[in-house]
């Protein structure tokens, strides 16, 4: 009791001081002012997070008197109550209090953990209209919802064992290994689980219980229903463009052998003229001016940003969408493919009636995918951005090059995809014909390394211009590698067949 009072008279004089040294600035809500008083004692690094974001620094109302190719708010009206003051945590964390499960009385507020898209698009709904067309956004249920996807996610999460000679998963796998692993980046779904007291730095206090907590997956699944969450890349309390601008976000999920987009970036020219001159450029401009306030595209340069000449002319509209100036979908199971009309991918069935985008032998499943006038429609925006910088030539070679690299990895994933088929025909492995996991045994695993590392790392080179990845640093090299020891994994799995 007595740490309590001290704790208690410490925050009273804190309150103080924080009136004061917030005199003369904008104006923060009574219920915002309330919260900071408290938090400013108990996790500061949020409020010091809070106070270097645009939020703190300015109102909705006085957002939307820029002008228009300035202004990060896409409301036309935002409610009254929060119009002339600065976006503060109760203009977060209770504005749709009635909306989310995971509210709870906190203080004398109706307080909810999560902020989510609904919550952001009070003023950005534009932005949150978007995000919800994006692939990203179905992120969760595109993963656990597609039962192939889902057996593959198993057998990178399942627990092993060795016994009687042979290897096993176990059948089921728990949530916080999944959370730890696929879902961190996918998403996971947020649930409340009751309510807990727990002791604080104000005496006892009682708390939602959330399961798939924390996460900031971008298909996220939230306590108020929506999907994705924003600060996937718009980092909590700061929301900064610049963090989202540059490539060490995207890095967070785009990284690995599957998806090796920064690791080809910074191998690219794009990426050595970021790292030999980012330190100059304006990552909070906006519009942001191609040649003056960047000289290199960053990931959100082609996919996100808002992009001006200096004379004002606008070269690409922002978007959230993320894969609207993207035709293709050079990230698949197994084959590069037409980008999908629907983001939510768990809807596709191909002629096999597999959930799969393209047939296992690589037919377009056509009917879930973008047509080819489409296609051409958001190569053309993209082709925007590079002739920004780049000559018509230049531009037209490094799409032919693309497009021809998307060919060539397609057709030495068949090849591999042939030779599974044979070991599933001829009894070496089993697969959907014995209704057996197709990722469960060496020549599988290999088969999936074709199109899911190698054949993905030689696209993401091409597209981005980081050659190396897509030669021997997972590139064409591992593809003939790889195939070659398919082949001969197969001829021997059979003459040890034979010979019995």
């Amino acid at each position: 009791m007595k740490r309590r009072i001290i704790t208690l008279v410490a925050v009273f004089i804190l309150a103080s001081v924080v009136r004061s040294s917030l005199a003369g600035a904008l104006e923060i809500s009574e219920n915002s002012q309330e919260c900071i008083e408290c938090h400013q004692e108990v996790t500061p690094g949020i409020v010091e997070d809070w106070k270097t974001s645009i939020h703190s620094k300015t109102s909705p109302v006085e957002a939307l008197k820029k002008p228009e190719l300035s202004r990060t708010i896409s409301a036309a009206k935002v409610p009254d109550a929060m119009g002339n003051v600065v976006v503060g945590c109760a203009e977060c964390h209770t504005a749709n209090a009635k909306d989310h499960k995971d509210t709870f009385e906190h203080n004398g507020f109706q307080v909810h953990i999560v902020v989510t898209p609904k919550d952001c698009a009070t003023c950005h709904p534009q932005e949150v209209s978007e995000y919800g067309k994006n692939i990203m956004s179905s992120a969760f249920g595109n993963l656990t919802g597609n039962p192939l996807y889902r057996d593959m996610m198993n057998s990178v999460n399942a627990i092993q064992d060795f016994h009687g000679g042979k290897l096993s998963y176990a059948k089921t796998v728990d949530s916080e290994t999944e959370a730890d692993s696929c879902l961190f980046c996918h998403g996971t779904q947020v649930e409340v689980k009751g309510i807990k007291a727990r002791e604080t730095e104000m005496g006892e206090m009682e708390f939602p219980v959330l399961s798939g907590w924390p996460n900031q997956g971008v298909g996220r699944i939230n306590p108020d229903g929506t999907k994705g969450s924003c600060t996937s890349c718009h980092p909590r309390h700061s929301f900064s463009m610049a963090v989202a601008r540059k490539p060490y976000t995207c890095a967070e999920c785009h990284k690995g052998p599957d998806v090796p987009a920064y690791k080809v970036y910074m191998v690219s020219k794009h990426g050595n003229i970021y790292s030999s001159h980012a330190k100059e450029w304006n990552f909070e401009a906006t519009p942001w001016v191609a040649g003056k306030d960047f000289t290199a595209p960053t990931c959100a340069t082609c996919h996100a940003s808002l992009v001006a000449s200096e004379s004002g002319d606008v070269i690409v509209k922002r978007t959230h969408q993320m894969n609207d100036r993207n035709a293709w979908r050079i990230f698949g199971l197994a084959y590069a493919h037409a980008h999908p009309k629907s983001p939510d991918t768990s809807i596709i069935k191909n002629k096999a009636g597999l959930p799969l985008p393209t047939e296992l032998t690589g037919e377009p499943a056509s009917s879930f995918l973008i047509d080819a006038g489409e296609q051409a429609a958001r190569t053309a925006e993209m082709r925007k951005l590079c002739l920004a910088c780049h000559s018509q030539a230049w531009v037209a070679g490094q799409f032919t090059r693309f497009e021809n690299t998307i060919k060539t990895t397609n057709q030495m994933t068949l090849a591999a995809t042939k030779v599974l088929l044979a070991a599933w025909n001829k009894g070496a492995a089993k697969g959907l014909a014995q209704k057996d996991s197709i990722f469960n045994e060496a020549i599988e695993k290999m088969w999936v390394e074709q199109w899911l590392f190698y054949a993905n790392s030689t696209r993401f080179a091409a597209a981005m211009a980081g050659a190396d990845y897509g030669v021997f640093a997972n590139g064409r090299w591992y593809m003939s590698k790889n195939l070659q020891m398919m082949a001969d994994w197969l001829d021997f799995k059979l003459d040890v067949k034979e010979k019995k």
